[in-house]
């Protein structure tokens, strides 16, 4: 029954979790915002990771803002600036600032940029409008040239085609001049700049972002030789920057703001800055002050500058720190080891231990998922295999109630009132030791009935021998349960009790003579409060037996059923009980108990129990002789125990 459910269980959550694979194969954008949520959580668990110090950002800050006087400062500011970067021998200098207008000063500005020769200048194209291309001496210097299959990265890029052009060069008359496009695309759903594209493509050509085009400049790579492999990456000399179809890259986002170091425009001009904070590095100007209002949502900030991520997408290139998208395959797989190892595990817990399951689960795939990321930066979907984890434990759960939780009601119903707590659910955790029918089981059997309850019946009226029966009774009750007995039934002022089934126990016979034991203490108890109140006194004999019988739901199936025992040696159980008004004595047992009891009591473990052979006796029904023995509770530490004698067996007729 149990192997039963089991495979139920693992073919639900096979089921789910083939359907999972199904989705993230067919359409694996379903759960691109959920997805999208992790990656962020991602980054903010790893924190700030320190940049190289060859990328710093000249800072369009509130101090220079007091300096220079309000945005835009005139292109004479700018010439100086550039100067200045030269002298302390910046290896390129990349502008994030567009100059839309022309400018008296245009003309110092261009000197600057041309005496510079390492100036990165922005492009900003704008695909909702179409207008004239621009001439070609402008842009020829910035275009790549190699793209290898350019046919299918069109196929999967078609936002780089037309466009509005805006261009500082046409104002400043500059041709000889690097560009890099400052475009930025945040997602739809929440407004967040999770990606940087690389490329962008205008009058059939294709142009880098800013943050790759200063990378490569450092590198000492011109445009044309930068290499795209379609729907794969970018080769930057040795370095390949992995890309999703779309030619996108994840942007490694090295902190918040801030994390970059920021040198105001001010420091830089009047000298407090110098050589030794700005040789070979990538110099990035850029606006950090609030009122110009070129700030981003990042997965680290809700308002970042948008020149320090150019700063991540060029130092990232540098030290080839890239987030590099899991592969369909590798996603895949994922989900199914994930999905795999949750059906396992829940199909063999129940519902409380599911539920630890379940958390257990969530953290590992996030703990896996975070490592990959933070290690290797490798970014796994891990939307998928939680939903899928999720899903697989409300079904099985769902499940469970439907149909497990069902028979274990009808169990626990069946068992209830025969066995303690304990011993029920052991039952319905494994069902299969309460089959239907009977089966051989080696037993202990206990009968107790009440010594001259009939004359006890005659001289006292119906009710107050019904409440003294239910008295002594309900204690009784509570004796054999807390001794793990499996409560038969109640033959009017008899008790019929039995271990060793449905629960296998070892030690059964030890648990009934225990048991007898006990019932005998109580009873004396009640005696003593009977005495007290003024009520009659009962007596009772217990007669206990071991052996094999039949074990089992004996009766009409669907109607009327008991769990019971029945053979031999439980009618020589119910004989013996009888001889214990001949032998005066409180409680009986065989000499089949006794053999059960030899290691306990050759271990010295029946403290404060005395056991006196009686008499062999030959009880009706049966032809072979059986030794009785009296056991009563003793002050003896050690225990006492004698055998029984061996005369002559006694043949007893009634019963």
């Amino acid at each position: 029954m149990k192997a039963s459910h089991n495979i139920k269980q693992f073919m639900i959550g096979v089921g789910i979790t083939a359907l999972f694979s199904f989705i993230l194969v067919s359409a694996p954008a379903t759960y691109e915002m959920l997805e999208a949520k992790l990656l962020d959580i991602r980054f903010k668990i790893r924190g700030t990771i320190k940049p190289p110090s060859s990328v710093v950002i000249a800072a369009i800050d509130e101090k220079s803002l007091a300096t220079f006087g309000h945005w835009p400062w005139g292109r004479d500011v700018h010439a100086r600036l550039v100067n200045k970067l030269v002298q302390a021998d910046a290896a390129v200098i990349g502008y994030d600032v567009i100059f839309p207008e022309a400018d008296k000063n245009d003309s110092m500005f261009a000197r600057a940029i041309r005496e510079a020769g390492n100036v990165v200048l922005p492009m900003a194209l704008d695909f909702e409008k179409q207008a004239p291309p621009v001439p070609d001496q402008i842009l020829e210097n910035s275009a790549i040239a190699s793209v290898e299959d350019a046919v299918l990265f069109k196929k999967y890029a078609p936002i780089m085609s037309g466009g509005v052009l805006t261009l500082p060069v046409q104002n400043l008359k500059v041709s000889a001049v690097s560009l890099g496009h400052i475009n930025m695309f945040p997602d739809d759903f929440d407004g967040t700049l999770r990606w940087e594209h690389l490329l962008l493509g205008y009058d059939n050509a294709l142009y880098p972002s800013l943050g790759l085009r200063c990378a490569a400049h450092f590198l000492g790579i011109p445009a044309e030789k930068l290499t795209v492999t379609a729907t794969q990456g970018i080769r930057v000399g040795k370095t390949f920057i992995p890309t999703d179809h779309y030619g996108r890259m994840p942007i490694n986002y090295y902190g918040p703001g801030q994390t970059f170091r920021h040198i105001s425009i001010a420091d830089i001009m009047d000298g407090t800055v110098g050589r030794a904070e700005l040789e070979n590095r990538i110099v990035l100007i850029g606006a950090t002050a609030i009122g110009i209002y070129d700030l981003r949502v990042t997965p680290l900030s809700t308002a970042m500058p948008g020149v320090e991520k150019h700063a991540s997408v060029a130092a990232s290139i540098l030290e080839n720190r890239f987030i590099r998208r899991a592969s369909p395959f590798q996603d895949l797989l994922f989900l199914i080891i994930s999905g795999f190892v949750m059906v396992v595990a829940l199909s063999r817990l129940r519902l409380v231990w599911g539920a630890v399951t379940l958390l257990v689960g969530v953290v590992l795939v996030g703990v896996v998922g975070y490592l990959l990321f933070a290690r290797f930066g490798l970014w796994i979907h891990m939307a998928c295999p939680l939903i899928n984890v999720f899903c697989i434990f409300i079904s099985v759960t769902a499940w469970n109630y439907a149909v497990e939780e069902r028979y274990a009601r009808r169990i626990k119903a069946m068992f209830t009132s025969y066995v303690t707590q304990t011993i029920v659910n052991e039952l319905i955790n494994n069902p299969d030791k309460a089959r239907l029918g009977g089966e051989r089981r080696e037993i202990t059997v206990l009968f107790s009935d009440v010594k001259g309850f009939t004359t006890f019946s005659e001289k006292n009226s119906p009710e107050q021998v019904v409440a003294l029966l239910n008295e002594y009774l309900g204690t009784m009750t509570d004796v054999i349960l807390r001794w793990e007995g499996t409560l038969d039934k109640f033959i009017g002022d008899a008790i019929v009790v039995f271990w060793g089934a449905p629960v296998l126990r070892e030690n059964h016979a030890e648990l009934a003579v225990r048991c007898a034991l006990d019932m005998m203490q109580h009873l004396e108890e009640l005696h003593v409060k009977w005495k007290r109140e003024g009520k009659p006194v009962l007596s009772c004999g217990i007669g206990i037996n071991t052996g094999e019988a039949v074990v089992g739901n004996i009766g009409a199936e669907g109607k009327k059923m008991d769990y019971t025992v029945i053979g031999d040696e439980v009618n020589l159980g119910a004989r013996v009980e009888s001889l214990t008004r001949r032998f005066d004595t409180d409680i009986l047992i065989t000499e089949n108990t006794l053999a059960s009891l030899r290691p306990i009591l050759n271990g010295g473990k029946m403290a404060n129990v005395s056991i006196c052979g009686m008499q062999r006796v030959i009880v009706k029904g049966k032809d072979q002789p059986v030794s009785v023995y009296g056991v009563r509770s003793t002050k003896s530490s050690g225990g006492e125990f004698t055998e029984c004698p061996t005369e002559e067996p006694l043949r007893l007729t009634e019963k």
